[in-house]
């Protein structure tokens, strides 16, 4: 018993000492790995004729996916980049009518499709604000009701009181009665931020049209990255700018510059030189992006994704990437 006990502890020891000697156990973690393990699988298309060619040959000829699926995946892998404590997005423009609502509706349902973590769209328009109709449609409970009750609220499940839900995306509806006075002051913003930095990674802003606003200072202060909406108008595209002259002129250039611009292509006119305006807000953002005309969109009612033109799925998600580049993981 005795010895076969020791020939164990001596093949024991043999083992263990292969296992703990200097750079043994190196190259047996490195062995055990899962890029030495696991055999690498061709890359495989997901769609369109390269997918078909893939099926129909069961798997034999394999045209792998093309630059277009490339560029998505890469769109993608953006959008998902890590964030580590909250990150406060503005949308903004002074002039009304532009789809400010409509890209912030864009973002935060892309932002909460494509990531893992907590996304949410916060409507902070003092004169009864459309965000949450294009997206939930309940408007019942709002800020003014999470303002009433903050200092009373302790976890997560009593935030999610206070919002409406959209597919993953968590909604913050304005207040709806015009008898009730502003949404938002200043103090009030950074109260409502203040809680919900600490339950979301990306809070979406919904802002008004006015600048000098009150709620309008506090988000401007908190903002870590900035939506400028206009369209392709004379009007439409000369408050855009007018809106980034006013930043730089109140102590907001940095903000102003790392912004992304967005043209609101709803209204749109041949007479207009797109390519001029585009190079205009090219030259003072960080970058631009065309939300194209689409039926659902134009219909102002509520918003699903998959009812959206691929161009325009494609234009959010360029948006949303633009905005992801910002995140510090």
């Amino acid at each position: 018993m005795a010895v076969s006990t020791g020939n164990a502890a001596v093949s024991g020891t043999a083992v263990l000492g292969t296992a703990v000697s200097g750079t043994g156990v190196s190259s047996a973690v490195d062995e055990l790995s899962s890029e030495t393990i696991v055999r690498e699988r061709p890359d495989e298309p997901s769609a369109g004729w390269r997918r078909a060619v893939l099926r129909a040959t069961g798997g034999l000829v394999n045209p792998g996916p093309g630059l277009d699926e490339l560029r998505r995946r890469e769109v993608l892998h953006r959008i998902r980049r890590p964030l580590q404590q909250a990150h406060r997005i503005a949308v903004s423009s002074i002039k009304g009518g532009v789809g400010k609502t409509t890209v912030a509706t864009l973002l935060g349902l892309v932002m909460a499709e494509y990531r893992g973590d907590r996304v949410l769209v916060m409507d902070a328009n003092p004169d009864a604000g459309t965000l949450a109709d294009r997206l939930t449609g309940e408007s019942a409970v709002t800020v003014r009701e999470l303002l009433r009750d903050l200092d009373g609220i302790r976890s997560w499940t009593e935030v999610s009181h206070y919002t409406s839900l959209a597919g993953r995306l968590q909604v913050l509806a304005s207040e709806q009665d015009p008898a009730a006075g502003e949404a938002f002051n200043r103090e009030e913003y950074e109260r409502v931020c203040g809680l919900l930095d600490r339950y979301f990674n990306v809070i979406v802003t919904d802002s008004g049209t006015g600048l000098v606003h009150s709620a309008m200072e506090g988000t401007l202060k908190l903002a870590d990255s900035m939506i400028i909406v206009g369209a392709p108008t004379v009007d439409g595209a000369g408050r855009a700018s007018k809106t980034l002259d006013w930043l730089h002129a109140h102590g907001h250039g940095a903000l102003a510059g790392d912004s992304v611009a967005v043209l609101s292509c709803d209204r749109s006119s041949s007479d207009v030189d797109l390519a001029r305006i585009r190079e205009h807000f090219a030259s003072r953002c960080r970058a631009v992006v065309e939300i194209p005309h689409d039926p659902h969109l134009a219909t102002g009612g509520r918003v699903e994704l998959a009812r959206l033109r691929p161009a325009t799925r494609d234009a959010a998600h360029a948006l949303a990437a633009h905005m992801a580049d910002l995140f510090v993981p």
